[in-house]
């Protein structure tokens, strides 16, 4: 296993995800997902009444949402709520304890690992910090997918990869080694690495996490762009709600293990539902409590004005 380049500590078990999403060789490039799959006219992935936990945490209950063909869907919420775990139901990662993940009209939890791995490479992921292999140069790192998928010649793969670098404005940087680029950057190239098998459908995790005002502006503009001029359908998962809503089409908050919100980023300024209301607008109290769930203050320090004992004269 390569080393990975990832800004908090803990975060390289998680990265290891990428490798794991990515595993499987194909013959060609242009793999496709088997011919019994239908196809919606307008959206590439539903969820319908799906429920996930992890061990008796309940993170979704009954959910369903649509994510329509083609565009820029935003899943926010509060910390906890399941917006990653949504993409790793996705991306097969997880698998629904009930309900349905369709992409292209097809189970994702349904399919068997050869179905799954032709459905994985028309996906593209970028990770929260971009998990870079640190150990592999910036164009090894976008290159890795197209070794690790197809059997193409390396001078075609050049070819791509230089393409792709030159997208998010890096080809001059192919050379350089993680550690040797800024956190930016890393995203940058790490958006190449996800669009190298032109996709069908692109999911990032926290794009905008830690990125500087030039740096989180120019990741956005690419997250756009790349989505408009590739015919993609993109979702991202994000806490920033400014640069989030100027790029989505539509935008899905979530609530306790439901969707709270649904539909265009002015809709969702609209709405009236309290829990949304509090996030649009940043509100400190509202549904969503400060507190984790406990026991209560009695249970922890006993009755109120007991104080403390054994405490009289020296």
């Amino acid at each position: 296993m390569h080393k990975m380049c990832h800004g908090a500590s803990g975060f390289a078990p998680m990265m290891q995800g990428f490798a794991i999403f990515l595993r499987g060789r194909p013959s060609r490039l242009s793999a496709t997902l088997p011919t019994t799959m239908s196809s919606s006219a307008d959206a590439l992935v539903q969820l319908r009444n799906v429920t996930f936990g992890y061990g008796e945490r309940v993170v979704l209950r009954d959910l369903s949402l649509t994510v329509p063909r083609g565009k820029v869907t935003a899943i926010m919420g509060a910390s906890g709520g399941g917006k990653t775990t949504i993409l790793r139901l996705i991306g097969g990662q997880q698998r629904a304890q009930q309900g349905q993940v369709l992409v292209n009209g097809q189970d994702v939890g349904a399919m068997d690992m050869e179905q799954l791995y032709a459905a994985r490479r028309r996906m593209g992921m970028l990770f929260q910090f971009g998990a870079l292999f640190t150990d592999m140069s910036v164009f090894d790192n976008v290159a890795f997918p197209l070794r690790e998928h197809t059997d193409l010649p390396e001078e075609l793969i050049r070819d791509i990869v230089l393409m792709k670098l030159g997208a998010v404005g890096l080809r001059g940087a192919r050379d350089l080694m993680p550690s040797q680029i800024s956190g930016g950057m890393a995203r940058r190239v790490a958006l190449a690495r996800a669009v190298a098998l032109d996709p069908e459908l692109i999911m990032y995790d926290e794009p905008f996490a830690g990125l500087d005002p030039i740096s989180l502006g120019t990741a956005a503009q690419l997250i756009r762009r790349l989505n408009d001029a590739m015919g993609l359908t993109t979702i991202v998962v994000s806490h920033d709600l400014e640069e989030t809503f100027r790029l989505a089409d539509q935008v899905i908050i979530l609530g306790p293990g439901s969707v709270a919100a649904q539909g265009t980023p002015d809709d969702v300024r609209a709405s009236q539902d309290p829990l949304v209301h509090q996030f649009v607008h940043a509100l400190p109290t509202g549904p969503v409590p400060f507190h984790y769930p406990g026991p209560s203050v009695a249970q922890d320090f006993g009755p109120v004005g007991m104080g403390s004992q054994g405490g009289g004269d020296a």
